[in-house]
């Protein structure tokens, strides 16, 4: 009986970690991938690249509210509980995506249609700021002895669920409707989809523990008044390796799974739904390797992982554009498979990796901030930068470039880490 309670336990705690990141993700990657017909209705322009370059600024601009995100959440996650921090954004979350569903076009009322979308977009970057990093602190600190890795997984196999369910949703709309359907209202459909998803997720996070290690905090009155304060006074070092090893993600992961669904469509030419099938196979592909990789991580450590993932991209990226871009179906599959196998096991072992550099005190702020940062920098313009990167160059697997500087940074960082896979959390 104990064991089953245990099971229900751990799986009801996974449920409520991963239930956010599925809602955070999916409304995020369905705007990405929307984003040159969204570029169309709401920032319209003789020149269509223009227009996505807009619609792309804009999810940009979301993103540079995640560091206030995750300045807010973190503290609210070390002072007051990982659970209300949880609570709060997913409301937010789900009150805006339902909203930007409901959004007037440009050609309805003008220039007040984008800069609503810009408000929404703004809520939405506040709230992931604090969500998937919290998710995570939360998941961690609940995982039982040696699955901490495994535990960890789990929480970004969410993202990865909701940015599955985005994309096949993609697919599946841009393929049973006619494009002036699609353009006049199947849009907004797929941000309907939020609303459920937060009242499951806010009822699963009402009912659910706060982890064991805030409470022991709470029980031996050692909650930190000043998390923040004390996070630059005396965890520098762990701050910086965190911004470095997140940079790598935000870059690649927003290359790999975002970018490149417009990128087939808009200069390789593919058809919407064929670039969007692509893209959902390889994320089927990355949600099986992401947990198998957090189990490997838990026997042979998290910084073998860090160093495979960061050095192959470093040597293969720009390969592997050139096999994506050549034009026909298998090829652009083959590459962007690959693309999924290289980034999994890095994807799988830096949400625990990041959770074990802090102490309890100080993990949600330290965790939030620093991986938030470099997503509003680097992560939330990499699709702006790859394209810009292209109309600049003329060479449409200049993206390869980019993802290469970030792969190199985090691999010299990667050999500066201590493996911390079978010491307790501190």
């Amino acid at each position: 009986m104990g064991t089953v309670k245990a099971l229900n336990s751990h799986s009801k705690t996974l449920f409520a970690g991963m239930i956010g990141n599925v809602l955070e993700w999916y409304d995020f990657v369905v705007y990405g991938f929307l984003a040159s017909i969204l570029g169309e209705l709401f920032f319209p322009s003789s020149d269509p690249m223009v227009s996505l370059i807009k619609s792309f600024a804009v999810f940009a601009v979301g993103f540079l509210m995640r560091p206030i995100g995750a300045i807010l959440f973190g503290y609210i996650g070390d002072r007051f509980g990982r659970k209300k921090a949880l609570t709060i954004s997913i409301i937010m979350m789900a009150v805006s995506t339902t909203a930007i569903g409901l959004l007037p076009t440009y050609a309805q009322i003008g220039i007040l249609a984008p800069v609503l979308l810009v408000l929404l977009k703004l809520i939405q970057g506040l709230s992931v700021g604090g969500e998937y990093t919290t998710s995570v602190s939360f998941i961690v600190e609940h995982a039982p002895e040696g699955k901490r890795g495994l535990f960890g997984s789990v929480a970004i196999l969410g993202a990865v669920a909701g940015i599955l369910l985005g994309s096949a949703s993609g697919a599946f709309i841009t393929k049973i409707l006619p494009e002036e359907a699609l353009y006049s209202w199947g849009w907004r459909i797929l941000f309907f989809t939020g609303i459920l998803l937060g009242l499951v997720g806010y009822y699963v996070r009402k009912n659910i523990d706060e982890t064991p290690k805030f409470l022991e905090l709470e029980y031996e009155e050692l909650i930190d008044k000043h998390p923040i304060k004390d996070l630059f006074k005396f965890y520098k070092k762990e701050f910086i390796k965190t911004f470095f090893l997140s940079t790598f993600q935000a870059v690649g992961f927003y290359t790999i799974f975002v970018y490149i669904a417009n990128h087939l469509s808009v200069f390789v030419n593919f058809p919407k739904a064929e670039a969007l099938t692509i893209n959902t196979i390889s994320m089927l592909v990355l949600a099986v390797l992401i947990p198998f990789f957090g189990w490997l991580s838990d026997k042979i450590g998290r910084k073998p992982l860090i160093l495979f993932s960061t050095g192959f991209t470093v040597l293969a990226a720009y390969p592997l554009f050139e096999y994506l871009s050549k034009g026909d179906f298998q090829s652009a599959l083959t590459a962007q498979i690959i693309f999924a196998v290289i980034v999994a096991g890095f994807m799988a072992i830096l949400p625990t990796t990041l959770v074990e550099i802090f102490p309890t005190k100080v993990r949600n702020s330290g965790y939030s901030i620093g991986y938030n940062l470099p997503f509003a920098i680097f992560g939330g313009t990499a699709p702006l930068i790859a394209t810009y990167l292209i109309k600049l160059t003329g060479n449409i697997n200049a993206p390869a470039f980019y993802l290469m500087a970030a792969a190199f940074v985090a691999f010299i960082v990667g050999l500066t880490l201590k493996e911390t896979a079978k010491e307790p959390l501190k």
